[in-house]
């Protein structure tokens, strides 16, 4: 049995994070996915996810309304009765990893993205390239990449 969710789309408000009375992080949000085909006049699909331990406090402390996110996790269902003793189902999308995919210029053009200090490498998912200036690389340079062959999967 497989269950894995990969979803883009943009964060609909900025993340709170929360407390377990055991001290656990968690962030409750919500994942805005555009469709590729409209039907019926919405055009995106609004999706409910949650983050724990340290990808929850990555995402309070750097994730603002509007970023661009790729999202890596797994659907959960579950169940608890309200105050009025009815019970109520949820379904969301339990974030395994999430990572930014707009480059930093890009998302402070629309308030997404303004960390006050650089990411520290032990906070939530970080993508394979260091953190600090991933995103400015120049794709243009003459720099030699240098690949043995015993680096190569086949």
């Amino acid at each position: 049995m497989i269950n894995r969710v990969v979803l883009v789309g943009r964060i609909t408000k900025d993340p709170m994070l929360r407390k377990t009375q055991s001290g656990i992080s968690v962030v409750s949000f919500t994942i805005a996915c555009n469709r590729r085909v409209p039907s019926q006049g919405q055009d995106a699909d609004f999706i409910n996810c949650v983050a724990w331990n340290k990808t929850a406090d990555f995402m309070a402390q750097y994730v603002k309304k509007g970023a661009l996110l790729g999202l890596e996790g797994r659907i959960q269902t579950r169940s608890y009765d309200d105050k009025d003793g009815k019970r109520v189902y949820v379904t969301e999308v339990v974030a395994d990893s999430v990572q930014f995919l707009e480059s930093k210029k890009a998302a402070a053009e629309h308030g997404s993205y303004a960390p006050q200090e650089p990411m520290q490498p032990d906070m939530g998912y970080t993508p394979d390239q260091p953190a600090a200036n991933s995103f400015d690389a120049d794709f243009s340079s003459a720099d030699t990449l240098d690949i043995a062959s015993d680096d190569l999967p086949f």
